[in-house]
This record gives C-alpha cells, sequence and structure tokens, in this order.
C-alpha cells in the first residue's frame, strides 16, 4: 500500500505564477510547498531595497491589463501606484517617444496634424510597396513603415535584441507596428495599470502568506525526493530541462543587468530609455525610483544587455521558430502522460507572459484543479 504524500501540491519556482496557484491551493484547504532555487521569492518580479528605493533587479516589470477580474485580484494583495509607462528611444542625441504617436512624428519630420502624419508616413512606405512578400524582418518593416522609424527606432534595438542581423530575422516577428495619431505616449492601451506601492516583494509576500517556502533549493538536485513528496507537482522551470533535454533543448535569448547606484538625485528623468543604435552594447536604461516616484538623493539605474543565452544564464525570451515550436509540441506530448504534472509559466509552456498573462494563467489552472 502506497504511503500518503505529505503534501498536495509541490509547487517549483516563488515566481509570480507559483505564487499565484499557491495562494489559491491554500485557500482550498489543500497543503502547499513551494521550492525556489533562488534566495529569494518573486522569480524575476523581485525588488531589491536599497534605502526605500526599490530596484527591479531581472528588468522593469510593469503590471498592465484590461481585464478587470485579473486587477482586483491582484489589489486584493497590495495597493498599486497610478504609474503609466511613457518610455523613450534615444538615438544619436534624440530622444522620441514610444509607442509610435503624434509627439514621435512630430519629431521626426516636423508634422503636427494627423493627417500630416499619415500623409508621411504612406509616403514613406511607397518607396516598398513594390517589395514581394517580406523574406525577413528588415523587409517587413519598410513596408510597414518606411525608412526613417525603422532606421532611427526599429533596426538597431532589434538587431541587438535577438543578437542577428534584421535582413536574417523571420517576417513574422513585426506582423504589425501600431500607430497612434494622438499626442499619447501612454505605452499601453490596457485599462488597468501602475506598481505596487513598496514594491513587488509585497505582492508576493501577500500570495504566499502562511505557506510553507524553501529557497536556495533546486528540484533537480534531489529529484527522486521531491518527486514523492505531493500528489501533484506544478512545475514552473524549464520545459525541455523537465524532460533531460530528451528532445532537445529549446532556444531562448537572455539578458545581463548592470546595476549602478549614481549620487545624484535624477539620472534620465523617465523610467525607461531604448537605446536603438546598434553601436551602443545595451538596449535599455531603467531609472527605478521613477516606478514609485521617489524623492531618494540618490538614484540607481540599470543598463540591459541582451545576450545569447548559455548553461547558468536565466532564459528570459522563447525563440519561437518552428523548430522550437515542434520541440515544444513533443515536449508537451510527453507531459501529458503525466498526469500528476502540471506545467505553468513563460518557461515551463515556452511562452513570452506579461504579468496579467502569468496571473490568469495560474487562474486557470487552479480553476481546472477546482480550487475555487
Amino acid at each position: 500500500m502506497e504511503q500518503a504524500r505529505l503534501y498536495d501540491y509541490l509547487i517549483v519556482g516563488a515566481g509570480l505564477f507559483g505564487a499565484v496557484f499557491a495562494r489559491q491551493a491554500f485557500q482550498s484547504g489543500k497543503k502547499c510547498l513551494v521550492i525556489d532555487k533562488r534566495p529569494h521569492k518573486g522569480g524575476n518580479i523581485y525588488c531589491e531595497d536599497i534605502d526605500g528605493l526599490r530596484v527591479h533587479k531581472y528588468g522593469a516589470h510593469i503590471f498592465h491589463t484590461s481585464q478587470k477580474e485579473i486587477w482586483n485580484y491582484a489589489n486584493r494583495f497590495v495597493e498599486f501606484n497610478r504609474f503609466t509607462n511613457s518610455p523613450l528611444a534615444y538615438y544619436k542625441g534624440k530622444l522620441y517617444n514610444l509607442p509610435f504617436n503624434m509627439n514621435t512624428f512630430n519629431r521626426l519630420w516636423g508634422v503636427v496634424s494627423p493627417e500630416e502624419a499619415r500623409i508621411k508616413i504612406e509616403e514613406q512606405r511607397r518607396k516598398y510597396a513594390s517589395l514581394p512578400e517580406p523574406a525577413n524582418l528588415e523587409e517587413q518593416a519598410l513596408k510597414l513603415c518606411g525608412e526613417d522609424i525603422y532606421q532611427i527606432l526599429i533596426k538597431g534595438y532589434t538587431e541587438k535584441q535577438w543578437g542577428r542581423s534584421a535582413n536574417e530575422l523571420p517576417a513574422f516577428i513585426i506582423k504589425r507596428i501600431p500607430f497612434r495619431f494622438t499626442y499619447d505616449n501612454n505605452y499601453f492601451n490596457d485599462e488597468y495599470q501602475g506598481i505596487p506601492k513598496g514594491g513587488y516583494n509585497l505582492l508576493i509576500e501577500g500570495l504566499l502568506k502562511d505557506i510553507e517556502v524553501k529557497l536556495n533549493t533546486d528540484y533537480f538536485e534531489n529529484r527522486s525526493y521531491f518527486d514523492h513528496l505531493a500528489d501533484k507537482i506544478v512545475f514552473t522551470g524549464c520545459l525541455d530541462e523537465f524532460f533531460n533535454y530528451e528532445c532537445g533543448p529549446l532556444e531562448y535569448r537572455s539578458l545581463r543587468f548592470e546595476h549602478e547606484q549614481l549620487e545624484i538625485v535624477d539620472f534620465q528623468g523617465n523610467a525607461v530609455v531604448n537605446y536603438t543604435e546598434r553601436e551602443v552594447p545595451y538596449t535599455r536604461i531603467i531609472e527605478h525610483k521613477h516606478f514609485e516616484f521617489g524623492q531618494q538623493p540618490f538614484t540607481v539605474i540599470t543598463r540591459e544587455y541582451p545576450k545569447a543565452f548559455a548553461a547558468g544564464d536565466e532564459p528570459y525570451y522563447p525563440v519561437n521558430d518552428s523548430l522550437n515550436t515542434a520541440k515544444v509540441k513533443k515536449y508537451k506530448e510527453k507531459a501529458a502522460q503525466f498526469p500528476h504534472l502540471l506545467l505553468g509559466g513563460r518557461l515551463a509552456q515556452y511562452a513570452y507572459f506579461d504579468m496579467d498573462d502569468t496571473v490568469e494563467a495560474a487562474l486557470d489552472l487552479a480553476r481546472r484543479e477546482s480550487l475555487f
């Protein structure tokens, strides 16, 4: 007779997905153990506190959603501020507003009305209208927006992000380019947007309150032990690693962060500035105090460098080409053979998730598990 398991759920990963699922399971009377190989909870939304200034250690995270249910759910655990993401693009000494809107078009061409902007964009696109079906990202972008926007705001940034020339990247990466013919610098169209007051750690602490968590604990270092602890495993790590790369490794792009504390009040006057020149090695500089309207006498900035993924790196962006899609299909077919295994989150699902997508996916899994 098989011995009863100690837990209903072992949750591998104390990031946002794991924390939301754990909260729902706990509230449904289930016994959970959450483990994470890092020394902190929160996964990539973890913030380091430097004298009251919260530093987003793994890149900028802005919570945004159009789903009231998701917004209200997050606000159950922490109050959000009114931060609006309005990034800038820096190119050869000039700043341009993002997303592409009337402020951008005015800066590029001196146009002041939406009609003037539409005419200019059509004029730029017309030069490439005769191109056949785009064979790569460069041709796709030129057909969509023309030379100026492509060369100044897309080409260099994209090549840095993916580590390849734009004419070697597939066209589907840019399916469309949204233009806004209003003077509106709000990057997101979502109705709700903000940063937790006091940082994301408060959100995670609220989600994991009263739930057993073990940090500095690597599932793969004692897998046979952990596999017998719980009735079900919620795995949020890399899909290919779980199956020992049996169908081949999945490709990712990674990032390197260079944090610097400066003894000045303000460095760039904005939370996010993208650097779109190919010659500048980083893609953006984040100034963290602006996320929470900080008044500290110092500031902390982070330069973000894209890099090829290697063993030991944190995987950030899946490479969703046909080869990797085929591998993911095989891995998910294997996962379906294990009814006790539940996969969730950006790594286990090999998908780029915003935070609201992550919360929604975790809640959906909890519903399928009858944890409501």
